[in-house]
């Protein structure tokens, strides 16, 4: 009585095989049950309110409403079974069930509910034990088959390639122009000369494949349909990249050029709206599940689990990376030492006590974890400090000598560090592509002479650099301190030093400088350009 008054007699009286044998069912068909919900739902925080709404109001429906129907001898018995088929109502009629056995079995000192009993026509735990497992051989291959061909996030998932086999047209594309159509608008684009030889050299590697390129981009395409009202966004706009092992291939672009769109096709969080890339020779469309395998992501917001800690991360991905053991804990430790999250039992810290910078330094090292061929880093020194980023760029380098790497950056120095090729990625196309030197070099054809001076004498500086260069360009001016362009074929170095020394004797000149064309200046001229073509058409 003693135990029944604690609640322990309910599970010491009945048949402990036959309460193993219920819960491991209903266990496993909430396990299925899940995984088929989870295709419904496209956002976790509507899933889990739906799921909190279905676990307390099966519970409070099974105590106030099927309980009542079970002990009522009139209420057809037949319509209990169909309220069962719901998994929550058969918990609750099987716990119902258990308890009544184990109160008459307390109060008669008798057993409770073994398996004899349930050849009691007033039983109804075989009915529910029968619907249970029905439900579950149902569900899970059900389950499976909706994660594979699952209609959200923009299409098919695996183009229900499991039943048929279906016919793809590839849209028509010429070597100087590209047609889209968005909504009920045509659009017209002429692709510029680097996009069009890297065209070119995808659909050669197409015909004569080539081991040593870990990705090829196939005429990639993204469109958002509009909601609303709204128009249709074109976000990444036929693009075609071939990159070979041993690489990493910068993208730079303004915030919501389509960098992002570009990596979530890649790495299978968005289907493409047409064409393909193919990683390693597998194709993104369909054969993700191998991809995954030798594929590792730094994505631009960092996905980690508060309460457990770095090291746990590192081991938890190592294990899906087919690393065990030794091998397993060495390479967690190493990841940890690369990043500077070894020292002082940071490791061993929860997540949620990091800064920013120790986070985006641990998704850095669990995108690079189980040795994956192909590395996609979306922003990955964001909100790290100097001594940090010239570390983790000592990483990067070092991992990209036996792997191919797509790294998107607002980094200029990052870029010119990392990165062997670099594009610059505008309005969801490449503007142009080419190593660091190659695109100063094409795109900037001056040198940036500053000169500051007293307001009174800014006629003379300006004189003094047309001297030097009749085409120079005025592009910055402010209380005394004028910015020229000086285009490299008319200005000599050696002139500019001669000139401004000669200058001092006439007036004061307080500060001056002569610099070469950056990056920056380079990204800045070609995003200009490209946005203020893109309004003009």
């Amino acid at each position: 009585m003693v135990l029944f008054c604690t609640g322990l007699g309910f599970f010491t009286t009945n048949n402990y095989s036959l309460q193993i044998v219920f819960y491991f069912i209903y266990i496993n068909l909430q396990i299925a049950l899940a995984f088929f919900a989870a295709s419904f739902f496209s956002s976790v925080k509507i899933a889990t309110v739906v799921g909190y709404i279905y676990v307390f109001g099966s519970g409070l429906l099974g105590a106030f409403l099927l309980r009542f129907f079970i002990q009522d001898n009139s209420f057809p018995k037949g319509w209990i079974v169909v309220m069962e088929i719901i998994p929550g109502f058969s918990l609750y009629r099987g716990l119902y069930e258990l308890g009544q056995y184990a109160f008459i079995g307390t109060a008669m000192g008798t057993d409770g509910m073994t398996w004899t009993s349930l050849s009691d026509p007033v039983n109804g735990m075989r009915t529910v034990l029968i619907i249970m497992v029905v439900e579950w051989a149902i569900l899970l291959p059900l389950a499976f088959y909706l994660d594979q061909v699952s209609l959200l996030g923009g299409g098919l998932r695996k183009r229900l390639l499991i039943l048929l086999k279906c016919f793809k047209k590839r849209a028509a594309s010429f070597r100087m122009y590209s047609f889209g159509r968005i909504g009920s608008k045509v659009i017209v684009e002429m692709e510029n000369p680097d996009a069009t030889q890297e065209r070119e050299a995808v659909e050669q590697l197409l015909l004569e494949p080539n081991a040593n390129y870990a990705i090829i981009c196939d005429n990639l395409k993204k469109v958002y349909h509009g909601r609303d009202g709204n128009p249709d966004k074109l976000a990444v706009r036929g693009l075609s990249l071939a990159l070979p092992k041993g690489q990493c291939f910068g993208m730079l672009g303004p915030n919501g050029a389509g960098k992002t769109s570009f990596i979530s096709m890649m790495i299978g969080l968005v289907p493409p709206t047409s064409g393909t890339a193919y990683v390693h020779g597998m194709d993104i469309r369909t054969d993700m599940n191998e991809i995954y395998t030798n594929m590792g992501v730094c994505p631009q917001h960092d996905l980690l689990w508060e309460t457990l800690t770095g090291k746990e991360h590192l081991l938890f991905y190592g294990r899906l990376k087919n690393l065990k053991g030794a091998e397993l804990l060495k390479a967690t430790d190493d990841s940890l030492k690369s990043v500077n999250l070894f020292r002082g039992g940071v490791g061993h810290k929860q997540v949620g006590k990091y800064s920013g910078g120790m986070k985006r330094r641990l998704s850095v090292a669990i995108s690079l974890i189980g040795d994956p061929k192909v590395v996609f880093m979306d922003e990955p020194s964001t909100g790290l400090d100097p001594a940090s980023r010239n570390s983790l760029w000592s990483v990067v380098k070092e991992a990209k000598k036996n792997r191919a790497i797509i790294l998107t950056t607002h980094s200029m120095e990052e870029a010119e560090v990392l990165c062997d090729r670099l594009s610059i990625f505008v309005d969801g196309g490449f503007q142009c592509i080419g190593n660091p030197k190659e695109l100063k070099a094409r795109y900037g054809g001056t040198y940036v002479l500053t000169m500051t001076t007293s307001p009174e004498h800014e006629q003379e500086v300006e004189q003094l650099v047309h001297r030097l260069s009749p085409n120079a360009n005025r592009i910055y001016h402010i209380s005394g301190t004028q910015k020229f362009e000086l285009p490299k074929q008319e200005v000599k170095i050696a002139s500019v030093f001669h000139e401004v020394e000669s200058a001092k004797c006439r007036f004061s000149i307080h500060a001056w400088g002569l610099a070469d064309t950056t990056l920056e200046d380079v990204f800045i001229k070609v995003a200009q350009g490209a946005q203020a073509f893109s309004v003009n058409a």
